[in-house]
């Protein structure tokens, strides 16, 4: 487990985010990303009858229809010990197979970082 406060202000950044996401919404999972400008996109859970979506999927989504053109990093937080293959495979198409992703728990402390290959 990483102590958030010995993050890049950066990625400390982005886990806020997506813990605030997640809180805010009453959401199983929050996650942001940053894109190739440092601009931020923040999500959670998307649960529709016909739509389903993670977080992470979301944020990239959101990326992806504001114009980015590439990740530099993303986190999510969650109560799962990872992200998910779905989700890593979201941020590859995005960012790269080297694009690292947060995965923190809900008190927001970083677990794992994985990227995204």
């Amino acid at each position: 487990m990483t102590d958030s406060n010995e993050l890049d202000p950066e990625d400390r950044k982005i886990v806020t985010l997506a813990r605030s996401a997640r809180a805010r919404n009453g959401v199983p999972e929050g996650a942001a990303v940053r894109d190739e400008t440092g601009r931020t996109y923040v999500a959670g859970t998307v649960a529709l009858d016909s739509l389903k979506l993670s977080a992470l999927q979301t944020a990239v989504a959101m990326a992806v229809a504001s114009g980015a053109r590439s990740l530099e990093a993303a986190a999510v937080v969650t109560e799962a010990e990872t992200a998910s293959e779905q989700d890593r495979a979201a941020v590859r198409d995005l960012g790269g197979a080297g694009t690292p992703v947060l995965v923190a728990g809900p008190d927001g402390t970083v677990r794992t970082t994985v990227t995204a290959g």
